[in-house]
């Protein structure tokens, strides 16, 4: 599965007719957003979710500064006010494909412009500035009872995306409902404050007790990224360095974990948990990735690590974790399915661009 999954977060945008979309273009021109924009992004989400999500949004600004060439935040005034934003990634590896590609986390227009086409202009001027680097497809989510979000997206040229979203309540795996650890050479789940820790978990969980979990650290990439090579035979260190800065830094709290046996990273699972209102923890993790080294296969190290993860986020009160899988990877959807995930009601969506 690699993704992201989860991490589209929307408020309400606008717009009728593709045909429109220069004079649209010319009506609403874009920008980079900045620091000093935060405030203002926060008060539009807030106006359309009823919450605010300060620490969301604080930590995705500070990602972008830190490292603006993997991000595309892109603002729109009207008066030197700001009226609408969109945040996107850059993204390489992502979704079991060797192409870069580009996943947008949150869009956002003033309550009073929805009708307007400003989110329109947002996302066709991400689609130009994707088209200059050389990026094929635009990555996202909905929820299918948010039906102007559907409808906006079927206007923009995004169609269904061949992947999965699951998802399952975070509640702690028991030892009867362990299924066989199948996360074998083609099994690769997609292709602040540290609770992570595993000292204090509940006593009498097999697997865990078989295979030693413990927190994800920055040291262990080289070995996450020897783990990938020998799944997928390429070198994703790039990836799985993202995927790192994500879970260790951007993350509202930390949740990954990595299995080891004789000294050794056999295994790992990259999850998020995101800040939301007044820095409370949103009640939805997103798991990433989930790998197991070939040769230990078959020896629960795929179930100790999400077995691990489920009784962290128990622990957390997070009440859900979903995760994005593509449709060809039948081994990582059985895992999931045999681990209580069911499909959600969120839909992935990709446009490409041309």
């Amino acid at each position: 599965m690699k993704y992201s999954p989860g991490r589209m977060t929307v408020s309400s945008v606008g717009g009728r007719s593709w045909c429109r979309m220069n004079k649209v273009v010319e009506k609403f021109p874009t920008r980079p957003l900045v620091a000093d924009d935060l405030q203002r992004v926060i008060e539009i989400d807030s106006n359309h979710s009823g919450r605010r999500r300060d620490g969301f949004f604080r930590k995705r600004l500070d990602a972008a500064l830190a490292e603006p060439h993997k991000f595309v935040y892109l603002g729109c005034e009207i008066g030197d006010v700001l009226q609408g934003f969109l945040l996107a990634r850059l993204q390489e590896g992502e979704y079991g494909s060797e192409e870069p590609s580009a996943s947008f986390d949150a869009i956002g227009v003033d309550p009073g412009l929805v009708t307007s086409g400003m989110g329109r202009a947002l996302l066709d001027a991400l689609a130009r500035i994707l088209q200059h680097k050389g990026i094929a497809a635009i990555h996202t989510q909905a929820d299918w009872h948010n039906l102007p979000m559907l409808q906006f997206f079927a206007g923009t040229g995004f169609s269904l995306a061949p992947r999965h979203i699951l998802e399952r309540t975070a509640t702690p795996l028991h030892d009867e409902q362990y299924a066989d650890d199948l996360v074998e050479e083609a099994g690769r789940l997609g292709d602040a404050n540290d609770y992570s820790d595993v000292t204090s978990d509940q006593p009498g969980a097999m697997a865990r007790d078989l295979v030693a979990c413990r927190s994800l650290r920055e040291s262990d990439l080289p070995a996450l990224v020897k783990i990938d090579r020998k799944i997928s035979g390429r070198n994703h260190a790039d990836y799985y360095q993202q995927k790192l800065a994500e879970a260790l830094g951007e993350s509202g709290v930390r949740v990954s974990l990595v299995a080891e046996q004789d000294d050794h990273v056999v295994g790992f699972v990259m999850a998020r948990v995101d800040f939301g209102e007044f820095d409370r923890i949103e009640p939805v993790a997103v798991l990433d990735s989930l790998a197991v080294h070939p040769d230990y296969a078959h020896h629960l190290v795929g179930t100790a690590l999400l077995s691990q993860l489920l009784a962290n986020l128990s622990a957390l009160q997070i009440e859900v974790v979903r995760s994005e899988t593509d449709a060809e990877h039948a081994a990582v959807f059985g895992f999931l399915k045999r681990n209580g995930f069911i499909r959600s009601q969120r839909l992935p969506f990709v446009r490409s661009v041309s």
